[in-house]
C-alpha cells in the first residue's frame, strides 16, 4: 500500500503549527515506503525491532533520525548504539546504564525518553512515579534523559485516555527542571494514530503515527 501523502501533509501541517514532532512509525514497512516520505522532506522514523532497524539504517539515507520505539532488551542496545537518534521507552535504570555503556564505546551521547506506566493494562511497560523520581536523580554517563513517554490504555473511552495523558503531563511538569531532576526534560512523547489529537491537547510535543501514514500493518496469514 502506498504512503497516504494527503494524510501526511495534513497531519504534518497540523502538528508543525503546534511545534509537535511527528515520528513516522515505519515498522514492518518496506524501505520504498520510507523513501516516499523521505522525498517529501520527512526525517524522523520510528522502528520497534532492533534487527529491522539496523537493516533499514544500512540501506537508507544517513540523515534520517531513527527513533527506537519498541521494548528494548539490554543485550541488543549495542546494535543500534552507533546511530540511533532517540530511544523511547526506557523502563529501567539498568537499561539506561547499558545505553550509556554502549554510547561511551561509540564516543557519543544517546538521548533517551523514560517510559512511565500510565495505562490500565498489565501488558504495558514503564516506571511508576517513585521509580521515575529515583532515575531522574541518578548520575548518568553518555546517556541523556531528555523527556518522558507514555502509552495510554487501548480503549474507546477517550476520557480515560485523556486523563492518562494529563497525568503524564503533570509528572513532566513536575520534573522538567531541577531540583527534582538531574536532567533537562524537553520532550513529552505521547499519542499515536488513534489518540494523537487528544495527546497534543494535553501537552504532547512528539507523536508516533503509523497506520494513518502507511496504512494498517499486514497481518500474517
Amino acid at each position: 500500500m502506498p504512503v497516504n501523502k494527503s494524510n501526511y501533509e495534513r497531519i504534518q501541517k497540523e502538528l508543525q503549527a503546534k511545534a509537535v514532532t511527528l515520528v513516522a512509525v515505519s515498522k514492518t514497512k518496506p524501505v520504498e515506503d520510507i523513501l516516499e516520505l523521505y522525498e517529501l522532506g520527512h526525517r524522523d522514523f520510528g522502528e520497534n525491532y532492533v534487527q529491522e532497524l539496523a537493516d533499514k539504517q544500512a540501506q537508507l539515507p544517513k540523515d534520517i533520525r531513527w527513533h527506537f520505539i519498541g521494548h528494548l532488551q539490554s543485550n541488543k542496545v549495542k546494535y543500534i548504539a552507533p546511530f540511533v537518534h532517540l530511544i523511547h521507552g526506557v523502563d529501567s535504570f539498568k537499561l539506561l546504564q547499558e545505553i550509556g555503556k554502549q554510547a561511551k564505546k561509540q564516543n557519543r551521547i544517546i538521548d533517551c525518553l523514560l517510559q512511565v506506566y500510565i495505562a490500565k493494562e498489565e501488558t504495558k511497560f514503564g516506571l511508576d512515579e517513585n521509580e521515575l523520581a529515583e532515575v531522574l536523580m541518578s548520575e548518568l554517563v553518555n546517556a541523556r534523559v531528555c523527556g518522558l513517554m507514555g502509552m495510554a490504555s487501548f480503549s474507546d473511552d477517550m476520557e480515560l485516555v485523556r486523563s492518562e495523558f494529563r497525568y503524564l503531563k503533570t509528572l513532566f511538569d513536575k520534573h522538567a527542571k531541577p531540583p527534582t531532576s538531574n536532567q533537562a526534560l524537553q520532550i513529552l512523547s505521547m499519542g499515536m494514530s488513534s489518540d494523537y489529537k487528544i495527546a497534543v491537547e494535553e501537552g504532547s510535543n512528539m507523536v508516533r503515527i503509523g497506520s494513518l501514514l502507511f496504512g494498517e500493518r499486514q497481518k500474517p496469514v
